[in-house]
């Protein structure tokens, strides 16, 4: 069974792919997409590694924003752009913030997964027990 959030987004994009709508976003989303993949491969031409946060803010209690689509989405908007761009990615604590999780997401070329992996150990050693 799928959660609130999880029927919630599978509405809207049945919604943006129906008849009516899928010549005006369908193909703007496939250039969007392509032009960022292509901006991650500039990237990676000069870092083996990118490092950013997994979302604009630390965790929230369980339970606090489920009836907020707006605040749900905002969650998780940091990792959408790996997944255009069809690159691998990996979330990783990185501490607290007032008790609560905070999580830094590494990002690495295709078939990079090996140095965002080798990365995840190096920073989560780094910050040891803590986190």
């Amino acid at each position: 069974n799928f959660g609130a959030e999880v029927k919630r987004r599978i509405m809207l994009g049945t919604y943006v792919l129906s008849s009516g709508y899928y010549d005006a976003y369908y193909g703007t989303a496939q250039r969007t997409r392509a032009s960022i993949a292509h901006d991650f491969t500039t990237a990676f031409n000069e870092v083996d590694v990118l490092f950013t946060p997994t979302s604009p803010t630390p965790a929230f209690p369980l339970g606090e924003r489920v009836l907020d689509p707006v605040a749900m989405y905002l969650s998780d908007v940091f990792t959408v752009t790996a997944n255009l761009a069809g690159i691998p990615g990996l979330s990783v604590p990185i501490g607290t913030v007032g008790g609560l999780p905070l999580g830094g997401q590494l990002l690495g070329p295709w078939w990079g997964e090996s140095h965002i992996i080798a990365a995840a150990g190096a920073l989560e050693a780094s910050y040891g027990e803590d986190t």
